[in-house]
């Protein structure tokens, strides 16, 4: 296969029908359990009796249209969305700043939007309160970096960088000092929970409040992922090629920045999602970003899925999310490195 080909049919099927069949698994995966034919049967009947403004089925019809639609599916469409754009997020600042280490934190937006749900938590503010704070401080973080890496009007990538590890310092620091203040026996436990990630909160309302930001960044990025492998080059040779390097950059950074923010709104921090699987997807097909974002796309939202049905299934008390991406993501970042030699292009 010639890897500087845009991807082709038949893998291009796989990755949109991978997540889907996880997700029909998932669904069914719990103390409520139900074979995927079940689950299948469950989804139609639900989308009829949605459309015919009515359920009428026996007991266990009900109970299982009860726990597909009202507990698990918010849940599922979630982990589908934060797996996809953290992922997406990753792979476009690993080919933007042309650094294998970059994450979707790199510009400290994850941490802005972090001090923003705590400091909502701080006031007993509810989950869209929640959310909201931490989209709008996700955002003020990414313009805070933006500005500090001007330098007459100008600025370059390895200042957008060190700006962006001083503005997440900066709010972590932040962040740690609400975690001292709050009230250790009623605040705390919860802050220091929603931090560590869980897709429990999961409920259509906050999906129709954060999901289309990370359905514009997603599409957005998808449709300039080619620009990125432009965007990798050096600048006089950017600018030789026609592009507006400045505003290209800015739209890139931008949508990844929308999509770290509204993810960790409404499921706290999830780690190594956005540094594992860009360079999964550059295992498999190399590292051309036509190919590598949709991989990445595909690959995070099946891996997410995966990780939160684990999490709420594996015990009685669920176990929050970073938790078990590190466990797993960390172990396996080693074998890749191993593999790969710790080469990255």
């Amino acid at each position: 296969m010639d890897k500087t080909n845009d991807i082709n049919l038949p893998i291009a099927a796989v990755l949109i029908i991978l997540p889907i069949l996880i997700a029909l698994i998932c669904l069914g995966i719990g103390r409520y359990s139900l074979a995927i034919e079940e689950v299948i049967t469950v989804l139609l009947e639900g989308i009829k009796a949605s459309l015919l403004r009515g359920f009428n089925a026996s007991s266990a019809q009900d109970m299982a249209y009860v726990v597909v639609f009202n507990v698990r599916l918010p849940r599922i469409l979630l982990a589908i969305l934060v797996g996809a754009g953290l992922a997406c997020s990753g792979a476009a600042f690993q080919g933007l700043f042309t650094n294998p280490l970059a994450t979707p934190d790199t510009l400290g937006v994850a941490s802005g939007a972090s001090f923003g749900a705590v400091l909502a938590m701080m006031f007993d503010a509810n989950l869209i309160v929640i959310q909201i704070m931490a989209l709008i401080f996700g955002l003020i973080a990414c313009l805070i970096t933006y500005n500090i890496s001007k330098i007459k009007g100008k600025s370059s990538i390895v200042m957008v960088v060190l700006a962006g590890m001083v503005v997440s310092a900066m709010f972590q620091a932040l962040v740690s000092l609400l975690k001292y203040v709050a009230d250790p026996l009623d605040k705390l436990p919860s802050i220091t929970y929603w931090l560590m990630g869980s897709m429990s909160s999961a409920t259509y309302k906050t999906l129709f409040l954060g999901g289309p930001f990370i359905i514009v960044g997603i599409v957005l990025i998808f449709a300039l992922r080619w620009r990125l492998n432009i965007l990798s080059l050096n600048e006089d040779e950017v600018k030789s090629m026609g592009m507006n390097i400045k505003f290209m950059r800015l739209v890139i950074i931008l949508s990844a920045s929308l999509i770290t923010a509204s993810c960790v709104s409404m499921c706290g921090q999830v780690g190594w999602v956005g540094l594992l699987i860009p360079h999964i997807a550059r295992m498999l097909l190399g590292s051309n970003n036509k190919t590598v974002v949709p991989i990445s796309i595909s690959l995070g939202a099946a891996f997410m899925l995966i990780m939160d049905t684990f999490a709420r299934s594996a015990t009685a008390a669920e176990i929050p999310l970073s938790i078990l991406t590190a466990i797993i993501g960390a172990p396996f970042f080693i074998i890749l490195l191993r593999k790969t030699g710790g080469a990255w292009s």
